[in-house]
């Protein structure tokens, strides 16, 4: 029970991720690679700060460490610009689709054993994401684009599989974001921006870095090794549904039946999934 409780706790960081970007990006036309910075950055100072006032000592970690700071830096700037030409829903289908892929390949490669249940909630899960999210009418979508977030699932499932292998999930998430700092700031300073700096948009940006950012990554990586990868990735199919149930809350976005209907799907393939 516990580990449910936090891995509903982690989704929900996760989910309210997007909406900070969302409101940052969309609503105070903030540029998103700025938005990336400053998150990467204000995640990695209060994460160095807890580091260092809890004593845990900065380790590197040896070669997987640059598997995680990779993973990181293309998840989130390759999830920014992608969103720049590319459909909302379109681009989530991609995202999760490709996490999807990714960590079961994961499990497959480490010999996880995944039953029937997880197949059968991943399936039902991303059917039920599959007909929220799917465009209506033609979409026009851009190849480098969808690229992009192609890129972007590789680069969340590879940084997600690495925190199996984390002995201290703070120290190790810590360690992620100082070093993938400093490449966020320098590519937000190397492309010229295409929005605005406000106020609100950095402290929207600030608290995503150093709450739903940093320690809700924190908590994944703590949270992954007793989850698995078959159904770490089957639980974060729920944060589309949480994200937009958050958009509803916070955005005055409309509560449509096809939602309702929809999320269902996706709670009973995530709960399906979570069977041992």
């Amino acid at each position: 029970m516990r580990l449910f409780f936090l891995s509903f706790v982690t989704m929900l960081a996760f989910a309210a991720n997007s909406v900070l970007n969302r409101a940052a990006v969309g609503s105070f036309a903030m540029d998103p690679l700025e938005f990336g910075a400053i998150r990467l950055g204000a995640g990695a100072i209060a994460l160095a700060a807890l580091v260092a006032m809890t004593k845990r000592g900065f380790e590197l970690g040896g070669a997987g460490r640059i598997f995680g700071v990779a993973g990181l830096l293309v998840y989130i700037f390759g999830f920014s610009l992608a969103y720049l030409l590319l459909d909302a829903g379109l681009g989530a289908l991609i995202l999760f689709g490709v996490v999807q892929i990714t960590m079961f390949a994961g499990a497959a490669l480490i010999r996880e054993p995944l039953p029937l249940a997880r197949w059968v909630g991943s399936g039902l899960a991303m059917g039920g994401l599959v007909w929220l999210l799917w465009p209506g009418g033609e979409v026009d979508v851009s190849a480098p684009h969808a690229a992009l977030m192609v890129a972007a699932g590789v680069g969340w499932g590879v940084y997600s599989l690495q925190g199996r292998r984390e002995k201290d999930a703070t120290q190790a998430t810590a360690i992620n974001f100082v070093l993938a700092a400093p490449f966020a700031i320098l590519l937000a300073l190397l492309i010229p921006s295409s929005g605005t700096l406000s106020t609100m948009g950095v402290l929207l940006a600030l608290t995503s870095g150093i709450v739903t950012s940093g320690l809700g990554y924190a908590l994944w990586y703590q949270i992954i090794p007793a989850l698995g990868a078959g159904r770490a990735a089957v639980a974060q199919l729920s944060v589309p549904i949480l994200a937009m149930a958050g958009g509803m809350a916070f955005l005055s976005e409309p509560l449509t039946l096809r939602f309702t209907v929809a999320a269902t799907l996706v709670i009973a393939g995530v709960l399906i999934s979570m069977r041992r």
